[in-house]
């Protein structure tokens, strides 16, 4: 049977081997997932709901009370308001809601910068939509974060959108105001899409987001988009949104509904509960995250794999080029030796080769161990 060329065209993800390793005493810094369980009162919500019967459709749109919800926590938390009528909905995690923003958004070859390194669905998300990524490198030196005259510089006729992350995954960087007010301004003189994948933004350690639409001249060209899954541990959930211009939404929608019809009512009550009553355990949860990124960190650089200090997400983006090996040789001896599990930094971008992903989703035992390990792995490579 014949496959589509598009598909055809786009590797298999390079994470998820990695999610399907299995081994005695394996320590795995490689999963981009929190530990924590899901906060009891989230998961009271959603069994509360199933004895109460909620088990229909929702609007395509998603629960109105969730819209409102979502809309308010974006109003008070950034000072953008977002119609819960038509400039909400509600989607199957984050990664339908960049999958629905570029269908709806592109025609084929349109072009859609996208600043590495980066989440593995974007090039591919691009592609499927008949769109074409154009990646722009960024690196150590500019703390992973992508100068505006390189984006400026990208763009050609052709130039349909900018793809934005910040917290950024795999490296953690967060963008500061100017620089996205830069780029913001490069949007609108060029007239391009501006697509904020936010899902990170409360995962903030020392500095401060910025949230792209309530920057100047961004609301009306961004596509906002966040979810639940990493700030409140609900990743098998899979309830993320998309907050844009209504003929955006609108689009958006249609293709939604034709291909998922709703997102659970069950995930949906349970993000209710999520938004009205567990900002405390968000937080208890990020100041955990916090000493984590402090000792995997610091750990890291004490081996000698210079690593930049990230102030966002969960993700330490080490350089392993100081022990001779390139990115998936290092992922996989560190593996087969000593039993500890990061993701080669190639997977996230070619600007990713030399560096590895480690999470520090794990507790701080995990970690430690795991940093024992590696040492010794570093220090037996350099003798």
């Amino acid at each position: 049977m014949r496959i589509s060329s598009r598909v055809n065209a786009v590797p298999a993800s390079g994470i998820r081997k990695y999610f399907d390793v299995h081994m005695e005493g394996l320590i795995s810094l490689g999963v981009g997932e929190p530990d924590f369980t899901t906060p009891w009162r989230i998961r009271e919500a959603c069994i509360w709901s199933l004895e109460k019967g909620y088990t229909t459709y929702t609007s395509n749109y998603g629960l109105i009370e969730l819209r409102e919800l979502i809309s308010a926590h974006i109003q008070g938390k950034h000072g953008i308001r977002y119609n819960p009528e038509n400039q909400i909905l509600v989607t199957v995690g984050v990664s339908e809601a960049i999958d629905l923003a570029l269908r709806a958004t592109l025609e084929d070859g349109d072009e859609v910068i996208v600043p590495e390194p980066c989440f593995v669905s974007y090039k591919p998300c691009v592609i499927f939509a008949g769109g074409v990524p154009v990646t722009i490198p960024t690196g150590p030196e500019t703390n992973f974060t992508p100068k505006p005259e390189q984006i400026e510089a990208a763009v050609t006729p052709k130039t349909r959108a900018i793809m934005l992350c910040s917290p950024n995954n795999p490296t953690g960087a967060v963008m500061a105001k100017p620089a996205l007010q830069a780029i913001v301004d490069i949007a609108k003189k060029r007239d391009l899409f501006i697509l904020s994948d936010e899902i990170y933004d409360k995962l903030i350690y020392e500095t401060e987001h910025t949230c792209v639409p309530s920057l100047k001249g961004a609301y009306e060209r961004t596509i906002y988009l966040n979810g639940f899954s990493k700030a409140f541990a609900m990743t098998g959930w899979r309830i993320g949104y998309a907050a844009a211009d209504p003929d955006v939404i609108e689009a958006m929608m249609k293709i939604h509904q034709y291909v998922m019809m709703c997102a659970p009512i069950t995930a949906q009550m349970a993000a209710i509960e999520a938004l009205k009553n567990s900002e405390s355990d968000m937080i208890d949860m990020v100041r955990q995250y916090d000493r984590r990124r402090r000792l995997i960190t610091g750990a890291l650089n004490e081996m000698g794999l210079d690593c930049f200090e990230p102030h966002g997400a969960f993700y330490t983006f080490p350089s392993v080029k100081s022990t001779g090996l390139n990115s998936e040789e290092f992922a996989e001896r560190l593996l087969n030796e000593e039993k500890v599990l990061v993701v080669p930094g190639n997977v996230f971008g070619d600007c990713g080769e030399g560096f590895v992903r480690c999470s520090y989703a794990t507790s701080l035992q995990n970690i430690q161990q795991a940093m024992e390990r590696m040492a010794r792995f570093v220090a037996g490579v350099n003798q």
